[in-house]
């Protein structure tokens, strides 16, 4: 075992945003692992990728003329942060909600899957593939039928959401993890030329930057509330037919408006392209090729606003055998081996925080800036490409840590320090607060979270 370093992580970060080294000196990391009762150093990638975010809003904020700035990070909050949904209440209740499908089930030659059913047609659908009822112990006995792997190309043939438990060493020979430890931990792509924009003077690094986020359950959306943080004006767009988690939607919410647009119909799509006429950055967390077999192919959406920052955030990245498989932070896990890596006495378990989701999301937000830095430098439109499997990888490479059997993960009790309370239209909200500090402008929400839909799907 070896102990994970965040200023190593953090190095790493911006070496794949092409950022010089030296850049790093600006950001300052306190605090230590362990944070969470597990081996894997969730903190040191929670407070690297918040580092880095901190690190591009400066340097926006530096670009409007405003001081250079020290950004700091606390590990443990930037730890805890990757559980702010567990954490956050509404009128002092818990938001989450956990469907009681999902979770690991054992198969008929030993090995263990897992089924994520928090959206109905995804338990509907498994319950119909094992021919039993909606119980967790009816599933357990379907599933003594079934092989590991035939379940889980079953899941996939039927675009439901599973994985069966692999290791490490059995992922590394995956098909789908060599095409993954092919790509740096994310990918800022040119796409199209356009002329510089630069930024003027204003009140924080993305005032007047406007974001659609077409994002839903944690990774993608966190990317927005974390642009938001630093000026951004942030719409959501969801659509009635579309499932949600309900808490999810609070945690992910603060600083952003919300309207609803119906791709389906040609009237929304006219309205959409007028929105990204007017936009910055489009974040989308669909699967890869769901928007542009409705005609938002990257050329396109260059062509209607020249500039444009596009951010892409997978489960499985772009390329490889998986490329268009549904995942989530939980399926991720199980796949590349750290659920395995998690259990005990051969039985896999959860992780004590969704690492893959919340790194992912600030890992973009990262991307988006660096890319809003680029176009203010010397024009151009860009995509900004993230996966959580990326991510999984990356968090295998940190090493793992040592002497993390009698640590406790931290509950609610155990955080009063970084909560705040607002008000909103949910109720009384007691949730976590930004992590990263900063000088010269430090991150808040404007806003606290709305309900999806909630206003027209126009600029201000």
């Amino acid at each position: 075992m070896v102990s994970a370093n965040p200023d190593t992580a953090l190095q790493q970060i911006l070496a794949a945003g092409d950022w010089q080294p030296d850049e790093a000196e600006q950001v300052h990391i306190s605090g230590k692992e362990p944070v969470y009762a597990s081996d894997f150093a969730f903190g040191t990638a929670g407070a690297a990728a918040l580092g880095a975010v901190g690190l591009a809003a400066a340097a926006l904020w530096e670009a409007r003329g405003g001081k250079q700035q020290t950004i700091s990070v606390s590990l443990r909050h930037a730890a805890l942060s990757l559980k702010s949904g567990v954490l956050l209440r509404i009128d002092g209740e818990p938001a989450r909600d956990w469907d009681p499908l999902r979770k690991f089930y054992q198969t008929a030659d030993g090995r263990w899957v897992y089924i994520h059913t928090q959206f109905d047609h995804f338990k509907e659908g498994v319950c119909a593939l094992l021919e039993c009822q909606p119980d967790p112990a009816a599933v357990a006995q379907a599933l003594k039928g079934w092989d590991a792997q035939t379940f889980e190309d079953a899941m996939a043939a039927n675009n439901l959401c599973g994985a069966m438990i692999r290791n490490r060493a059995q992922w590394l020979a995956h098909p789908q993890s060599q095409a993954v430890s092919a790509l740096p931990l994310l990918e800022i792509c040119k796409i199209a030329d356009s002329d510089p924009e630069p930024l003027p003077a204003a009140p924080s690094p993305l005032s007047d930057i406007r974001v659609l986020d077409l994002t839903r359950v944690i990774a993608g959306p966190t990317s927005g509330r974390t642009l938001a943080q630093h000026g951004a004006s942030v719409m959501r767009i969801s659509a009635a037919h579309l499932p949600f988690i309900p808490g999810l939607i609070v945690d992910t919410g603060f600083g952003k408006q919300a309207a609803e647009l119906d791709l389906r119909s040609e009237s929304a799509r006219r309205q959409l392209d007028g929105l990204i006429a007017n936009a910055d950055v489009f974040t989308q967390s669909y699967r890869p090729g769901s928007l542009r077999a409705k005609g938002y192919t990257l050329e396109r959406m260059a062509e209607i606003r020249p500039g444009i920052v596009t951010a892409t955030l997978s489960a499985w990245s772009h390329t490889g055998p998986w490329a268009d498989r549904r995942g989530f932070d939980s399926i991720v896990a199980c796949a590349t081996g750290l659920a395995e890596h998690q259990g005990t006495e051969g039985v896999p378990g959860k992780l004590p925080c969704q690492p893959l989701d919340y790194v992912s999301g600030y890992l973009c937000a990262f991307g988006i800036m660096t890319a809003l830095k680029r176009r203010a430098e010397e024009g151009g439109s860009y995509e900004v490409r993230v996966s959580l499997a990326q991510t999984a990888e990356w968090i295998w490479n940190l090493g793992l840590l040592e002497n993390t059997a009698k640590i406790q993960t931290p509950g609610f009790d155990d955080v009063g320090d970084l909560m705040a309370e607002c008000d909103s239209a949910f109720g009384r909200l007691t949730y976590m607060k930004p992590v990263i500090g900063m000088e010269e402008t430090p991150p808040t929400w404007k806003s606290p979270p709305v309900p999806l839909g909630t206003r027209k799907p126009e600029w201000d």
